[in-house]
């Protein structure tokens, strides 16, 4: 019997948008962010680099922040997701490059709790956001968040781990996983590479998958 191990990226897969793009350019006082995020995805700099350089441009209050964070909603079928995984005892766990305090707050206003998070951490310090990144990797430090170490072990030879996520951090992660559903960014880099995928539009598609019983592993030959 096949035992599944369920990952999820947040912004843009969990949410409907990048929270944390919208944060910095929602809270930023100039647009030096606009080359980082530029140089991030040319592969001229690193995740970590890139985060630390756009972080110091913001400005905002503690007050400011939850109140923006108040406002966030997430995919609806989320929750039916962890629903019907938990019946099947899934637990499925959060990989992100967002910040923790950000992750957990949004969660809470969502009505959602008791999901384990790998994230990066954060501090306000008089209206500066501060972060810190306990996860990055010794031997590859450019992320600011390792992903693919916090991925889940296979404990066994017919554990399947399935990865969800859009972006350009979850390459790395998807590309160790058994069966992948991605989209936008995510999705051409597997297209373009020719391996093998599921396209999802929103977390609906995800769902009709966890709700089945079947094990199509045509979709997981990632070898």
């Amino acid at each position: 019997m096949v035992k599944y191990k369920v990952v999820f990226d947040f912004d843009n897969t969990i949410t409907k948008f990048d929270v944390l793009d919208d944060i910095i350019q929602k809270f930023a006082t100039d647009d030096s962010w606009i080359q980082l995020e530029e140089d991030w995805k040319a592969g001229k700099i690193g995740s970590k680099e890139c985060l630390k350089g756009q972080l110091a441009s913001i400005r905002v209050t503690d007050k400011e922040l939850k109140r923006y964070l108040s406002t966030v909603k997430i995919d609806p079928f989320f929750k039916k997701i962890l629903k019907a995984l938990r019946k099947k005892r899934i637990e499925p766990i959060i990989l992100s490059d967002n910040f923790s305090f950000v992750i957990k707050s949004i969660l809470k206003n969502n009505g959602i709790g008791g999901i384990k998070i790998y994230s990066n951490r954060l501090k306000l310090r008089n209206g500066r956001l501060v972060p810190f990144f306990p996860h990055t990797n010794k031997v590859c430090p450019k992320c600011g968040h390792c992903k693919t170490n916090n991925m889940p072990k296979r404990g066994f030879r017919n554990d399947m781990i399935v990865y969800i996520g859009d972006g350009h951090s979850d390459i790395c992660p998807a590309e160790n996983s058994d069966m992948i559903f991605a989209k936008a960014s995510l999705l051409k880099h597997f297209r373009n590479a020719k391996r093998e995928c599921v396209e999802f539009k929103t977390l609906k598609d995800v769902y009709k998958w966890v709700k089945s019983d079947k094990e199509d592993k045509s979709l997981c030959q990632q070898n």
